[in-house]
Formats: structure tokens, sequence, C-alpha cells
């Protein structure tokens, strides 16, 4: 079958090639892509920024979103069949989804969003987990509460300001000024444009800020925060619980503890704290977040679609970082 690999590491290192189809085992369903979406964790695993902590055998196959059709079922799996329409992010060491087919863990599987087309379908689950993981299950946001998240047109943000207003916040973002009238759109209240303004000038008493930008844009975030109040980092520095998930030895958590204590320092200092979060696969929060999808509560943010035979160009345009929403791989 046709496929993207990451034959090494670094930003040359993804290729199409010929691999062969995957095997199935008994906890498994193979499913046809339809869509793949691309996420920036595809660039940080093919540049090998995890590979000390996700032990990848190059070559592999890259993407962590998928949209499909279940063609095979394993043995021990239940409540799936062949021919259901389904969505996923593979969990960790089993993604691949820049491929037609792929065999996933049926715990990671849920079935698509009736409102939404398989393309549409793709662009949803590690950004909606995401958003899920960090507002429902670890900041555990109640109605009244205040959230700010960055970057609040791109795939991740335009998620989570949509689950925080359904969860009952009030929610502030980040973005440039043209995109002020989409970001209120999907329920910003607060928009900032930092283009012209400094955030963390003009908003304060925040519970939970979500930060996908790090550096110096994290920290000055902890400043926003109410005391108490959590910031929570997708893209770093990774903390001793990061080592902790992926069941890393010992030292790499002393390793993690070291990058993030600056940023942890500061944020005791404030009397706020500071999380990473590296989400997780989770079929089963995939079927309640397809509920809210259905509901209207929630809907996908799509900026460009590209066929696959084209998923580097796609690549390189998700790279910019200028683009509003997901980028979205289709194979029909």
């Amino acid at each position: 079958m046709k496929a993207f690999v990451v034959e090494r590491y670094g930003k040359d290192g993804l290729r199409a090639a010929d691999v062969p189809e995957p095997e199935v085992g008994d906890g498994d369903v193979l499913v046809k892509v339809s869509a793949a979406s691309i996420n920036p964790l595809d660039t940080m695993v093919r540049n090998g920024e995890f590979k000390r902590l996700l032990k990848y055998r190059t070559p592999f196959v890259l993407g962590h979103d998928v949209a499909g059709v279940v063609t095979r079922v394993g043995s021990a799996v239940r409540g799936l069949q062949v021919g259901d329409e389904v969505f996923a992010r593979p969990r960790d060491l089993r993604i691949g989804t820049f491929a037609e087919y792929i065999a996933i863990d049926h715990d990671d599987v849920a079935p698509k969003p009736a409102s939404l087309t398989l393309h549409e379908a793709a662009a949803v689950p590690l950004v909606s987990l995401a958003a899920w993981q960090a507002l429902v299950d670890r900041a555990h946001v109640r109605p009244g509460q205040k959230v700010l998240v960055h970057a609040g047109s791109g795939g991740l943000g335009s998620t989570v300001i949509q689950l925080a207003k359904h969860l009952g916040a009030t929610v502030a973002t980040t973005a440039r000024g043209g995109n002020a009238e989409l970001v209120r759109s999907l329920g910003a209240d607060v928009v900032v444009d930092y283009t012209k303004e400094d955030f963390a000038e003009v908003l304060s008493g925040y519970d939970v800020v979500l930060d996908s930008r790090g550096g110096e844009n994290l920290e000055r975030s902890l400043a926003v925060l109410k005391p108490g109040g959590q910031a929570i980092g997708v893209t770093g520095p990774p903390d001793p619980g990061f080592a902790k998930q992926l069941g890393a030895p010992r030292f790499m958590g002393v390793v993690m503890g070291l990058l993030s204590r600056k940023v942890r320092k500061q944020a005791r200092k404030l009397g706020v704290s500071y999380s990473f979060l590296f989400m997780q696969a989770n079929g089963g929060q995939l079927r309640e977040l397809a509920s809210l999808y259905d509901a209207g509560h929630l809907r996908p943010l799509i900026d460009k679609t590209f066929p696959f035979d084209q998923t580097l160009d796609a690549l390189a345009y998700v790279e910019q970082g200028r683009g509003n929403g997901k980028v979205v791989i289709t194979f029909d």
C-alpha cells in the first residue's frame, strides 16, 4: 500500500513509499483511510523531538488523525463491524494514518459523528481529545470560570474555544485582528489582537490558560492567572508527569523536571501551577465528543484540503503556521 514514512529523523526525512498492509491483531480493526489530518505533532515526531521517549523504529508511517471505513475486525473486537465509518487518534507507537490502511486498537476507535463527513471527521480526533483532556480531565472547568486559549483560530485553539464555552466558561483568546470575527463566531468572549496588544497587560484573573506557544508566551501567561490558577502547555516544556505517563525510566522524570524547572518555579512564586499535556488516545472520550458534534456544540474548522499524493506539500503548508483550523489529506 502507499504511505508516507519517516525514513530518518529530520525535516527531509519523510518520503512516499510502498509498504506492506498492516497486520491485524485480535483486538484491532483495519481501517481503509478516507482522510487524515495534519497536526504540529506530526512535524515534531518527524523531526525526532520525542525520540528518547517514543521509541519509533524507522522507517515508520507518520500521521495521528484518521477517519475511514472498517474493512476487517479482530476476533476479540465487539461493538465494531466491517462497513462502520469511524474516526480515531491511534495510540502512540501505533500511529500511521498517512497511508491507505491502518490497524488500530479497537479501544482507540469510535463511530464518526453522524453529522460530519469522513473528511470533516478526520480533522477532529487529536484536537478534540486534547481539548477534553485539558479542560475536563485536568482543569475541571466549571461554569463561570475564565479560560484563556492562545491561537484561537488554529486547529486546537478553535476546538478549545468551543468546548470551554460549552462548559460554561468565559473565553478569551489571542488572534490576528483579521480573525477576530472568526473566533467570536466560535464562542470567544474576549479577543486580543496580538499584533497590537499584549495579552498579559489586558487580561487578568483567569482560572485556566491553555498555551500552544511555549517559551516567553507561556511565562507571560502565568501572570494572567488568579491565585490557584492552572497553566497547561501542549508544546512544552515537558514535566515529570510526562515521563511517568509514558512509563519512562525514573531518570527521564528528573530530566523532564529540569527542562520545566524555570516555568514551574515562576508559577509557584505567583501561586499558580504549570503542567504539560501530551494527549492520549481514548475511544470512549471520542464517543462523548461525537455527541457534542452531533448536538451542534462543536464544529470542525478546516482551512484547506490536499490530495494524498500532496502530503508533503500539506505538511509544509502547516509548518508555515498561517492557516485557520485544520489541514486535511483526502484519499477519495
